[in-house]
């Protein structure tokens, strides 16, 4: 009698195993955590804030400036809606013993430091337009793996603090970024490579000190496309409270690139003001906003958490924050614009302060909070690939050089913003 040899239990399904962290993240880390967010956005914003702005001008004639920053803008956001999930994704299953995270902080900086010295040298629009979307690719590689990493190293009972630091440093790199303008002046290539060189070492400082563990069994192949798409998505019919956040934060976000993509323009054309002249003012202005902006979210996170009240703060925000836009209408000199700027400041600091309390307190799954974050981050990245080009529109509608009607539809999006919260049942 001959018999069967048992045959071996089927392997386990892969589980991507993300064990969350349950001690303080090491003090190290989180500096050069910090550190890297900062660098990061320094070199990223700086082009968005001036650099681009200059180099557009260096190119094309006066006239057609307006239209060729919205282009060559709204192609480099398209690229961050694109490459930020899609990139996550990948450093989730990204195996080697190098960990998931560092080699695409390594890969996303690299590739943004030479993205930007094409940029600080071509010669055509074209080029321009090609390497700063490549640049905005690299970029959201890395910082889709930053992102990662935090949710990796800090424990829920640290990621307040953590957010809160973290924060503070992105608007740190908003105010540097005005002020590289305003200290290397329109010497194009410093402008563009030294704040690249900064946020370079300062990532790679981070690589070194991230404790960046490799996946311990290898993700399966297949899915493709259709997979990447399920991966990030949440149904609205089944999480409305999720779905008017969205909509919320995606108004807010719209109008406030609606603006800031043409700050130093509107600066030269509504002010008339000279390239180094507007460059000062908007640096100085900048600095307005971030002093103010910086309390106003510290204060107001800890209010909401004292009333335990979310909707009233974000809607109060998005309503202030779109009376500074209004403000913007009728400045004509640099004192109006630095009291629109204090304005601005105090609206998107109520609403940096809290609207991620909010978000968090309506993701549909809390045990999937980071595939529901990175749908959330569309809300970010998809306004900023189409407010360059809507903006553009609306300044030529208006004959050109004229940003009424500009900062008057922007103003009118924040009201829808405000509103957007109203339905929200799950938080007051």
């Amino acid at each position: 009698m001959t018999t069967t040899p048992p045959r071996p239990d089927p392997a386990p399904p892969y589980t991507e195993q993300r064990p969350l962290p349950e001690r303080s993240a090491r003090s190290w880390v989180v500096t050069t955590m910090a550190l890297a967010q900062l660098g990061l956005f320094l070199a990223l914003l700086t082009p968005v804030f001036s650099s681009l702005a200059i180099k557009v001008q260096d190119i094309v004639p006066r006239d057609d400036e307006v239209s060729a920053l919205g282009m060559v803008s709204g192609l480099g956001a398209l690229a961050a809606f694109l490459a930020n999930p899609v990139f996550g994704r990948i450093s989730d299953r990204t195996t080697g013993r190098f960990g998931r995270r560092r080699p695409w902080l390594v890969i996303g900086a690299l590739g943004l430091t030479l993205g930007l010295a094409v940029i600080a040298t071509a010669q055509s629009l074209a080029v321009v337009a090609i390497a700063w979307f490549l640049s905005q690719m690299f970029a959201n590689a890395a910082l889709a793996a930053f992102t990662a990493s935090v949710a990796d190293q800090v424990p829920v009972f640290q990621r307040g603090k953590v957010a809160g630091l973290i924060g503070v440093m992105q608007n740190l790199a908003i105010l540097g970024a005005a002020y590289a303008a305003r200290v290397l002046g329109t010497e194009v290539l410093l402008l563009f490579m030294v704040p690249a060189a900064v946020g370079l070492a300062l990532v790679l400082l981070y690589v070194i000190a991230l404790p960046d563990k490799p996946l311990p069994q290898r993700p399966p192949s297949g899915g493709g496309l259709r997979m990447v798409l399920r991966t990030f998505w949440v149904n609205p019919r089944r999480y409305p409270d999720f779905a008017w956040t969205f909509a919320s934060r995606f108004m807010v976000i719209l109008a406030m690139f609606m603006f800031t993509t043409f700050r130093l323009l509107f600066l030269q054309d509504q002010l008339g003001l000279s390239d180094d002249r507007a460059v000062s003012v908007m640096a100085t202005g900048v600095l307005v906003y971030t002093l103010v902006l910086i309390p106003a979210g510290q204060l107001a996170g800890w209010l909401s958490d004292r009333l335990r009240r979310r909707k009233v703060f974000v809607g109060f925000s998005a309503l202030v924050f779109g009376i500074g836009t209004a403000m913007l209408i009728a400045t004509h000199s640099v004192a109006g614009f630095y009291a629109a700027e204090a304005v601005l400041g105090l609206g998107f600091g109520v609403y940096a302060g809290v609207d991620l309390a909010l978000v968090l307190d309506v993701l549909p799954d809390p045990e999937d909070s980071a595939k529901d974050l990175g749908v959330f981050n569309i809300a970010n990245a998809a306004p900023q690939s189409i407010a360059p080009a809507i903006g553009a529109l609306l300044v030529n509608t208006a004959g050109g050089h004229e940003y009424h009607l500009l900062l008057g539809v922007a103003a009118a999006v924040c009201v829808v913003g405000a509103l957007a919260v109203i339905p929200i049942r799950k938080v007051r």
